[in-house]
């Protein structure tokens, strides 16, 4: 759902704008030094592959920026992992509850709606779990993701538009949708009233 991010509308994308970033900013940078060492790739390879600067992954590897979630998305595709696996590690617990502390606000529209990043699991499942509000005109668009990604969203509250591929649906309260996640799209709310929905997004295996 992905201004741009995994699940989709304008705005202005954060990573986690609270007094957490420290800690956000600190495992990404060592996730991202992990997964890019597991590959083999230097430096230049990941910039090349996630179409970011060489200067933003040296800043983000050390843990001296917080990055937008674009650039986020960007790196969870060219890794082929879920943007959880970037935020938190892996647990080996049968039950693993995440609490409101641990849930990552990754989009903020202008009007107050919001993108929550709620949990996830990382591959071989690859999946994110979203918990979104829109408030009156907001929307939120989002990058084509990998090739195979797709989402499945459930409107919980008010309408929702999703615009993918040069077609558009709009979704009343309680309607579900199976979109794929490999073209542009875009989420918005073009009514009075907020809209909230939880979307699935489901990341292939990286090939």
């Amino acid at each position: 759902m992905s201004g741009e991010q995994r699940s989709g509308m304008s705005g202005t994308d954060t990573a986690a704008e609270s007094g957490d970033d420290r800690a956000v900013m600190e495992a990404v940078a060592a996730r991202v030094r992990a997964l890019r060492k597991e590959r083999g790739w230097s430096l230049d390879a990941l910039a090349a592959r996630a179409r970011v600067s060489k200067g933003v992954l040296v800043s983000l590897e050390n843990a001296r920026s917080n990055p937008n979630l674009a650039t986020l998305v960007r790196l969870c595709d060219a890794f082929g992992v879920p943007l959880t696996t970037l935020l938190q590690q892996p647990a080996a617990p049968l039950l693993q509850p995440a609490p409101p502390a641990d849930q990552a606000v990754l989009w903020s529209g202008p009007g107050g709606g919001r993108g929550l990043l709620v949990t996830g699991a990382a591959p071989p499942v690859g999946a994110e779990l979203w918990h979104w509000k829109l408030a009156p005109g907001e929307e939120h668009r989002s990058e084509a993701h990998v090739s195979g990604t797709v989402e499945l969203l459930h409107v919980l509250r008010g309408t929702l538009t999703v615009t993918a591929g040069g077609q558009e649906v709009v979704l009343p309260q309680g309607y579900g949708l199976r979109m794929a996640g490999d073209h542009p799209h875009s989420y918005a709310n073009r009514t009075e009233a907020e809209t909230e929905y939880a979307g699935v997004v489901l990341v292939p295996p990286h090939g």
